[in-house]
This record gives C-alpha cells, structure tokens and sequence, in this order.
C-alpha cells in the first residue's frame, strides 16, 4: 500500500506545534515568558496554532475537515505579523532582548508560511511511504524441475 504525505501540511503543522511550545519559553531578558509579557496577543497566538492545525488536518483527512485550507494562509499571516511585531517592539514595561522562545516563535512561523506556500501553491513535494514487499524472491532462472509434470525429455530420432 502506498501513501503520499503532503511536505506542505507537515511543515504547518510542525511549525504550529513549535509555537505553542515557544510560548512557554523565555521571550524577553529578565526571563519573561509570552504568558508573562503580553495580555492578549499569547492567546491569539496559541487560539491561532490550534485553528492552523484543525486546518492542517482537514487538508490530511478532508472528513475529519474544522477549517478549510484557504484560511490557513489568513492564520499564518496573522501569526507572522503578531510574532515580528512583537520582536520589533516589545510590550510596554519590557526593556530587554528578544531570548530564546522569541526566536523559536518566528523560526515556527517562517516554517508555517513555507508549508503554506506548498500546500497552496503548485509545487508539490510529497513524501511516499510504502509497505515492505514481504514476497519471497526467487532467482529469474530456475533450474530445479517442475515435480508435477511427468513428461519425459524427447529423445530425438537418430541420435
């Protein structure tokens, strides 16, 4: 059995789950996490990964569809403006440098807009998974005899 994967929705979705995750890492010198440094945009921001990966998985199973795939470069769009905005300028009362979770937050954006691009656009690249061939491999030439024939070889006349 054969099974193409879509790179486009991987990348989407990968990228969504790294946000998440940023999140909950330092943002800004002296340690203050996105929950910590923004009132509203960290709840934007996780309600925006989640809707990407309820979109990430209608394009995967389209039965299982919350969200249509045009909307997904509407959230990726949005994401990227809220996550370069906020490095650009920091929230009021934060006067450090952007830390680790800052930068892993626009690294996973960036990575969701390239799965958006292949998931939308006409370049497709797809990863196939196939089943191992479990058969049993025989050489093309076989020399060993048929035991159900009975046949005899032909003897030919004058030899």
């Amino acid at each position: 059995m054969t099974r193409r994967i879509e790179a486009g929705p991987v990348l989407v979705g990968l990228g969504a789950l790294l946000l998440l995750v940023s999140v909950f890492l330092d943002w800004y010198e002296p340690s203050g996490t996105a929950w910590q440094a923004f009132e509203v945009l960290d709840l934007l921001m996780a309600a925006l990964s989640l809707a990407a990966i309820a979109a990430v998985v209608g394009t995967v199973r389209p039965d299982a569809a919350v969200l249509d795939r045009q909307q997904l470069p509407l959230i990726v769009a949005a994401l990227l403006v809220i996550v370069a905005s906020q490095i650009l300028d920091p929230p009021p009362g934060i006067s450090g440098d952007p830390l680790v979770g800052a930068w892993l937050a626009l690294g996973a954006v960036l990575l969701m807009c390239l799965g958006a691009v292949l998931t939308l656009g006409r370049v497709s690249f797809a990863l196939t998974v196939e089943g191992r061939d479990t058969r049993r491999r025989v050489s093309a030439v076989d020399h060993r005899t048929d035991p159900t024939t009975t046949e005899e070889p032909a003897v030919r006349p004058g030899a």
